[in-house]
């Protein structure tokens, strides 16, 4: 029963493992490992606190948990990303600049830790980290096609988007799979990778991530359809 508990836990820590390994990837030039890892991490993100329902498991030590482990992930780890492959080359500034990201990240997750309870469960205020930090990831997974002018121009933006207060449609209310967005994206990702014969190069952590994050979407969705029935 104990080991059944801290399973939201552990995947948990999983996601703040892949935002360090993304740190130590991006550090020695692996940008393409990095980004991988910053979406298996969304896929863990994604996890835990279902999982954690699940198993009767909620505590507030794992809401505490899950927001140390986004501000890694999600906001220390995509800023390393950008900075080593674009923002470099403006030396102290770039780093500088790059910092600002896990900066405002981190004030988004401390807002949304007090005021969870008040807030529609309908939308999200400001851009979610989860969001933000993937999405630089991807920007970075397919650098080579896509200008650096629109990666620092959206860096900028999610900088300020993730503190403003505008409602971000949580999609809760779509007729789409739970973490549709997510999933689509990052099985996006990984046709992309098989199309172009490059899969060797990345994590294998991304081998085994995949099969059990499809398998936990199915049992969701047994799982839901029994529910109704």
């Amino acid at each position: 029963m104990r080991f059944t508990k801290a399973i939201p836990n552990m995947v948990t820590l999983g996601n703040l493992y892949c935002g360090f390994l993304s740190i130590g990837f991006a550090a020695n030039g692996g940008f393409k490992n990095a980004a991988i890892l910053i979406l298996i991490g969304m896929m863990l993100d994604s996890m835990d606190g279902r999982l954690a329902r699940m198993l009767h498991a909620d505590s507030t030590l794992g809401k505490e948990l899950d927001s140390l482990a986004d501000i890694v992930t999600f906001g220390v780890a995509p800023s390393f990303l950008v900075y080593y492959t674009y923002f470099y080359q403006f030396g102290m500034l770039g780093f500088v600049v790059a910092g600002l990201f896990p900066l405002f990240g981190a004030y988004r997750l401390a807002r949304f830790n007090i005021s969870s309870s008040k807030t529609s469960m309908n939308y999200f205020v400001g851009v979610p980290i989860t969001a933000a930090g993937g999405i630089l990831a991807i920007l970075t997974l397919f650098g080579h096609i896509i200008p650096q002018i629109i990666t620092t121009v959206v860096f900028t933006g999610m900088c300020f988007l993730m503190v403003s207060k505008i409602r971000i449609p949580s999609l809760k209310e779509v007729p789409l799979p739970k973490y549709g967005t997510i999933v689509t994206i990052f099985l996006g990702c990984v046709l992309f990778i098989i199309v172009k014969g490059t899969h060797g190069q990345f994590p294998y952590l991304i081998y085994i991530a995949t099969p059990l994050y499809i398998a936990y979407l199915a049992y969701r969705f047994v799982k839901g359809k029994k529910d109704k029935e």
